[in-house]
């Protein structure tokens, strides 16, 4: 594929084995089937459906594989899975539930050593690592356990190192913007771009397909992550394209 095409990527956060949302990662609700919604999105041109736990972490458990392989079945398109990831042998089984890709967040923070093992075992293109962000005074810090414990580290810095360790791309939320629907953090998403040469996914704030549009033609973001607009049939991923093509993005 074209390494210049912006990607749209659909995403359903789950909890307790169905799709949910919530408002800066926080009020959760129950939205449906990750089969079914997961379906829907590829036959709206969706260059690849995300799959994140959000509850895995804090609750100390591992990804729901029965959900990943159910939904893995009736996709064609890349599966990115993520969450409660913690180990290699963590990673091993969420690909061959049937994810083609795995996030970790919260594992990586603690062991950074996780990136460049997972890296050498299943290759870089399979890697990505998930950076949950929120400003604190004039830097973004890193934060874990779904959006719940700051790392103390500084995201920008965090990234350029996940990159040397082995990461093959960045999947980068913004706290602050999550669920909100005020739009992507823009300064966030180019600073983050700007300081990697790994594709970077920005995720958190899409109220719009204008704020899709805006983070993909005013940063260096690779694709921009969405899931309550999708989820609420605000639009589909085909109207997002053809506002974005009509606007001068090149997408698939």
């Amino acid at each position: 594929m074209n390494a210049m095409y912006k990607k749209i990527i659909p995403c359903l956060d789950m909890k307790d084995g169905k799709v949910v949302k919530g408002i800066k990662f926080e009020n959760v609700k129950n939205i449906g089937d990750p089969p079914k919604l997961a379906k829907s999105y590829e036959d709206q041109g969706a260059d690849e459906v995300a799959f994140l736990d959000i509850s895995a972490t804090v609750e100390g458990r591992q990804t729901m594989l029965k959900a990943v392989s159910a939904t893995s079945k009736v996709l064609t398109v890349p599966f990115v899975v993520g969450g409660g990831i913690r180990s290699k042998a963590d990673m091993k089984e969420v690909l061959d539930a049937g994810a083609d890709k795995v996030s970790i967040n919260s594992a990586a923070v603690f062991d950074p050593n996780i990136v460049s093992e997972c890296r050498d075992a299943f290759g870089k293109e399979k890697l990505i690592i998930a950076v949950d962000a929120k400003k604190n005074g004039n830097r973004w810090e890193v934060y874990t356990h779904g959006g719940m414990r700051s790392a103390n580290i500084d995201a920008i810095e965090w990234s350029k190192k996940v990159e040397d360790l082995g990461a093959g791309e960045i999947l980068l939320t913004s706290i602050d913007a999550d669920g909100v629907k005020d739009g992507y953090d823009i300064a966030l998403t180019e600073a983050v771009a700007d300081a990697v040469s790994i594709p970077v996914t920005a995720s958190g704030g899409c109220g719009s397909m204008e704020h899709i549009y805006q983070v993909l033609s005013q940063t260096n973001a690779a694709a921009a992550l969405a899931a309550s607009v999708f989820h609420y049939n605000e639009f589909t991923v085909s109207q997002v394209k053809q506002y974005l093509r009509d606007r001068g993005v090149d997408v698939r």
